[in-house]
């Protein structure tokens, strides 16, 4: 998928290069699995400077016009293909927050969702639940642990690019 998806990632790391200041590729620590850290890739749709903080928190003035763009398209999810490579993630799962989001990351230990590998999409995503409601966040999580299936993860995959 790396492969296939290179051009996509290449064109859109040019368009934010030149709209923009800043590296193109933004990484940042996640918790994974097991509430490990690992870092997570994403390319950049924030202008640079914009504090570390879980998107709903963000300001909406923070976020490009190349980023509006690579986000309603989930292009900028791509470079998680490379977390996927090294095991530190998969194509469906609970979405990776940041460490200080602590409120999710203790619903998701008392449910059991960190004993999955996160995900570059999830049945939360797919049903518009964001992090901003830890606890229904985590729960909507636990439900797909619970019920993981490859049919489940095709329907999520599908229904990321397909949503209306």
């Amino acid at each position: 998928m790396l492969a296939v998806t290179s051009p996509i990632v290449l064109t859109a790391m040019l368009a934010i290069k030149a709209t923009s200041p800043g590296p193109a590729i933004f990484s940042q620590p996640r918790v994974g699995r097991d509430g490990a850290l690992f870092t997570c890739h994403k390319l950049r749709t924030m202008h640079r400077g914009t504090p570390s903080l879980p998107t709903h928190e963000a300001p909406a003035s923070s976020v490009t016009a190349v980023g509006t763009v690579l986000r309603g398209t989930k292009i900028d999810e791509l470079p998680q293909l490379w977390n996927v490579l090294k095991g530190e993630m998969s194509l469906v799962g609970p979405r990776p927050c940041l460490p200080t989001q602590m409120e999710l990351i203790g619903h998701r230990q008392r449910l059991g969702v960190l004993a999955a590998l996160p995900g570059i999409t999830g049945l939360a995503q797919i049903k518009g639940i964001d992090m901003s409601d830890p606890k229904l966040c985590a729960e909507t999580d636990a439900a797909y642990v619970e019920a993981a299936s490859i049919g489940l993860d095709l329907r999520i995959l599908l229904g990321t690019f397909y949503r209306a």
